[in-house]
């Protein structure tokens, strides 16, 4: 990623400030998870999210699609057929994020025990 493509930070300067940034980008419970579903998947229409990220509500969905797009980290396409569909996929930043959410998965794989019930923690 080139200097001008860079997103903003907060704290810049200081050594942790990437990490906290990195965070604060992909830290909501949702957004890894979703940016996952789209590496996996590729695009993907509303609906289509909401089956393949189990347990999460359209409200939540909704404003967690809307958060990544701000960010940059998804681009969100209408297209205009009878009913308009939207499609959400990942932008070149967005995409640039699989090694860390890869290393997400493969930690908690390693260091989560599942529940009784087979899911993960919360």
């Amino acid at each position: 990623m080139s200097e001008t493509d860079s997103l903003p930070t907060s704290c810049p300067g200081n050594e942790w400030c990437s990490i906290t940034a990195t965070a604060s980008l992909i830290g909501k419970k949702w957004h890894p998870v979703i940016i996952h579903r789209l590496l996996n998947n590729g695009s993907a229409g509303f609906n289509e999210l909401q089956e393949q990220v189990d347990g999460i509500s359209s409200k939540v969905l909704s404003e967690s699609l809307d958060d990544l797009e701000e960010k940059g980290l998804l681009d969100r396409e209408v297209i205009e057929e009878k009913p308009v569909r939207v499609r959400y996929s990942l932008t070149e930043t967005g995409e640039s994020l699989e090694t860390v959410v890869r290393a997400l998965a493969e930690w908690g794989d390693e260091h989560l025990e599942p529940a009784e019930d087979g899911s993960t923690p919360a």
